[in-house]
């Protein structure tokens, strides 16, 4: 157990010796955090990485905001249970449809001295600043305390720890809507022992080169991406209607706010490549790692001109934005081909 219980003004607290962590990703820095507190100190990009959490989405028919999903990583859930499956880790995950029994597992599960993942809105946490908060239901935290009524919350958003009241955790454990949480919560049923990935780091390449190349849906992958830039093609050009401003900004704030971003996820896999390099003593996997930065950049010059033009501050091009999406799609079909000849050298690759 690690943790243990304090008797303070007269009330039980479970006291668990968690260490937070900040990070790019709550998802992949959650799945980070509890496994080195389990007792593997695997890094925040290196989890992503072996979950294959690098993807891209446009999603017409599901509405966020009423303006079409956009995503540039793996669906909210899969990189926590793409990792247990890769790595065949002792982590179990729990959905509630009774609210009430999703508190009572949870307190139990505290009272052992486990730190228990949770998927929540963030809109409905209180710590975070009212300026990052948005009706979001796939974020993720980790408890790792209680204190009658209020629970110690570790979440990577944040710089510190901080308290959540037992009714706003539970108000955002089980808002409704899309992606609704319904009380979802992970956590290890046991203390894990470093393995050796090296072999887990090809077929997690291939996976995430796969699903880009060739998706199943016409949404999915590079086709998502040319997808979206043929979407943004037909707008009409000149002064940008309140419905188009709506749109562009939309996009930018689901590649640069939501999440880590469109470009921050680009950048976090290129960490990724960059300490399998070292780990397998790869030249080749350290170019890639900087050529995905550059995409990575692109992507981000991407969002700057969205914005400009939605704000006014230059002349909506419908053609040129078109163009920019083209040419992303283009840049990641060329890496993810190389990148996929270069894993078949690699071992279990």
């Amino acid at each position: 157990m690690h943790g243990y219980w304090e008797w303070r003004r007269r009330t039980w607290i479970a006291v668990i010796d968690f260490q937070h962590r900040q990070g790019s990703h709550c998802e992949s820095t959650a799945a980070a955090s509890l496994l080195a507190h389990h007792g593997w100190p695997l890094s925040e990009a290196m989890c992503f990485g072996l979950a294959s959490g690098l993807s891209f989405s446009y999603l017409p028919f599901v509405k966020i905001y009423g303006m079409p999903l956009v995503a540039y990583r793996a669906l909210p859930g899969r990189i926590i249970a793409r990792l247990r499956r890769r790595l065949q880790l002792p982590l179990r995950m729990q959905q509630f449809t009774d609210s009430t029994a999703g508190q009572v597992r949870l307190d139990a599960l505290l009272a052992q001295g486990q730190p228990v993942g949770l998927q929540a809105c963030i809109y409905w946490l209180p710590y975070i600043p009212e300026n990052l908060r948005f009706h979001f239901n796939a974020h993720n935290l980790i408890i790792y305390g209680q204190q009658g009524d209020s629970y110690a919350v570790s979440d990577s958003v944040l710089e510190g720890t901080h308290r959540i009241a037992r009714d706003d955790l539970q108000r955002a454990r089980f808002v409704r809507g899309k992606l609704a949480p319904k009380g979802r919560l992970f956590y290890f049923s046991q203390d894990v022992a470093a393995q050796d990935i090296r072999g887990q780091i090809g077929p997690a390449i291939k996976q995430v080169a796969r699903e880009m190349l060739q998706p199943a849906l016409p949404w999915i992958g590079v086709k998502g991406i040319r997808f979206l830039g043929k979407q943004l093609g037909q707008l009409d050009a000149g002064i940008p209607t309140r419905e188009t401003t709506r749109l562009l900004l939309h996009i930018v704030r689901m590649q640069e706010v939501i999440g880590t971003g469109g470009a921050g996820f680009r950048f976090l896999y290129a960490a990724f490549l960059q300490e399998s390099a070292r780990l397998l003593q790869s030249e080749p996997l350290a170019h890639k790692a900087i050529e995905l930065t550059a995409i990575g950049d692109a992507w981000r010059q991407f969002a700057v001109e969205l914005a400009r033009m939605a704000k006014g501050r230059a002349p909506l091009s419908p053609r040129l934005l078109q163009a920019t999406a083209d040419a992303l799609a283009a840049r990641e079909t060329e890496f993810f081909r190389s990148l996929s000849a270069l894993r078949t050298q690699l071992p279990g690759g």
